[in-house]
């Protein structure tokens, strides 16, 4: 009986400790929030209140309403979403034939795609851009999919490749047995055992292409193709800072972020711990 008594005890610390720590992250959206619904001038006010000093309810509708502001969510939507399947279809495959096979040059193909995960997308970004002026690629879709497909596709390649080397052999031997070819036991078998891993590498490759900023900046000239991220700077020039859509424009984007990780949380735990261990 006193042992049930003092376990919440012993766990108030810690529980305290939690709600400290997740306040302090989500402080700033608070923050980002309660800005949006304030006038541009009380941003800029003197000193800065918490709560708005006069509430402004239609940022929103106007940020919406605005057709660049569309067109920078259509773009970050088709990037972010091509780019993830471009990395899915590639990394599949890589992992599979790399967890399954034993071919010469397998590590050094390994080892070469975590030495391309140390490169940073700032650091090769005027080579990026040469290239893709080579190609005629600048200013297209197709220059930032391929970008954000390439960053990323090392981690989703290593995550793949711990998930189908911890499934047996024998799981696959038996469907071969009963008649399924490669490509059916790789569909059908080996895919759904390893659907923690892929809801991972799904999430972080969307997460990072939606995110992205440096190689977009360089890359889309024509303000309506440019993404959410470098589209937003817009809203705050030398004559015009409209700091309300600003905010905004910030708090829409994450809301398609949150809604993914909320709708995939359960599976996204599971693909950090179970690939880990063989």
């Amino acid at each position: 009986m006193s042992v049930q008594a003092t376990t919440p005890r012993r766990r108030l610390p810690l529980t305290l400790a939690g709600a400290a720590v997740a306040i302090v992250f989500l402080l700033p959206y608070v923050v980002m929030v309660l800005d949006s619904l304030r006038t541009s001038r009380d941003v800029k006010t003197t000193p800065p209140s918490f709560l708005p000093r006069q509430w402004q309810w239609d940022t929103y509708a106007q940020v919406i309403g605005d057709e660049r502001f569309r067109a920078w969510l259509q773009t970050s939507l088709v990037v972010a979403i091509g780019s993830t399947i471009l990395v899915v279809l590639v990394a599949v495959p890589a992992a599979y034939m790399t967890a399954r096979y034993r071919f010469r040059g397998r590590m050094i193909f390994l080892v070469v795609v975590l030495v391309t995960q140390m490169f940073s997308p700032t650091a090769l970004v005027v080579g990026l851009y040469r290239q893709f002026f080579e190609l005629n690629m600048v200013n297209t879709y197709g220059a930032l999919i391929l970008t954000n497909a390439g960053f990323n596709l090392a981690f989703a390649v290593w995550i793949l490749h711990g998930f189908f080397s911890s499934i047996p052999t024998e799981v696959e031997e038996a469907a071969l047995l009963d008649g399924a070819t490669r490509m059916q036991v790789l569909w059908r078998v080996m895919l759904p055992l390893t659907r923690p891993g892929l809801v991972t590498a799904t999430i972080f490759t969307f997460i990072a292409a939606w995110n992205e900023y440096v190689v977009a900046l360089t890359l889309m000239i024509d303000d309506d193709k440019k993404p959410l991220t470098v589209g937003m700077r817009s809203y705050i020039t030398g004559y015009e800072q409209n700091w309300d859509q600003l905010f905004a424009a910030s708090v829409i984007a994450v809301v398609p972020v949150v809604i993914l990780f909320a709708i995939i949380e359960r599976h996204l735990v599971g693909g950090l711990t179970a690939g880990s261990v063989k």
